[in-house]
């Protein structure tokens, strides 16, 4: 699912994301934390967005990085940024990753993307085919907890598509993604052959504390995005 978030706004969002408390202090780190060692590794980055973690991936020596993002905008921004040092295309995830090769991946990141898509068990199919024997997906998205906070139905079983707007850039831009459970969550990983290994509900950083003490007050005690290392499963 497109958003001009992404689009539209992609040099703001770019911008903003570099220290924006939630991206900065609290979904980068928790995930960069499940990550692991990847020198010499290759890395497949889904949902790039502007690079921030292309960055991260060269500096901690993986091998061979590609970025894919459903955002020309964002892709563009990777490629002026970050040149031969990647390898970035545009790639709807909807559709899957018919440009990557079976047994190919050592480590698929998936940095708050998969909430933007209805059926993420059919990605979860393709990320099983493109890992190698061994490999592992970690990734991010919202947590289900706090996404029910926006439910229209008031069914926290119901896969539902909310709507909201958000002023991540300065200004409110509206913001649509899909709210779901984390049992569907849970059910779509283990249907596709992959097997949970680490489950994180993120830590704040203390850092934040200076920056507004009322934020880290509340990241501090209420979840707001879930992170998952899954192994691709032996056969």
């Amino acid at each position: 699912m497109k958003s001009e978030m992404y689009s539209k706004h992609a040099q703001q969002y770019d911008a903003a994301a570099q220290h924006n408390i939630y991206n900065a202090y609290l979904e980068r780190p928790s995930l960069q934390a499940l990550i692991g060692d990847i020198n010499g590794l290759d890395i497949l980055d889904l949902g790039c967005g502007s690079g921030v973690y292309a960055d991260f991936l060269i500096e901690r020596g993986a091998k061979n990085i590609t970025c894919l993002d459903a955002s020309e905008s964002m892709v563009e921004l990777v490629r002026n940024k970050l040149g031969d040092r990647v390898r970035a295309y545009t790639q709807d995830l909807t559709l899957g990753l018919p440009q990557e090769k079976s047994n190919s991946a050592d480590v698929i990141i998936c940095p708050l993307v998969l909430h933007y898509i209805e059926d993420v068990s059919a990605i979860f199919r393709e990320v099983e085919r493109v890992l190698k024997p061994g490999g592992y997906l970690v990734f991010s998205t919202h947590h289900p907890f706090a996404d029910f906070d926006s439910s229209i139905s008031g069914n926290y079983f119901e896969r539902e598509l909310v709507s909201e707007v958000w002023d991540t850039i300065g200004e409110p831009v509206e913001v649509t993604f899909y709210r779901r459970s984390l049992a569907e969550w849970i059910n779509a990983i283990a249907s596709n052959k992959l097997v949970i290994a680490e489950l994180s509900e993120g830590q704040v950083a203390e850092e934040v504390k200076r920056i507004s003490p009322e934020r880290y007050e509340y990241l501090s005690k209420n979840p707001n995005f879930i992170f998952f290392k899954c192994f691709k499963a032996s056969n």
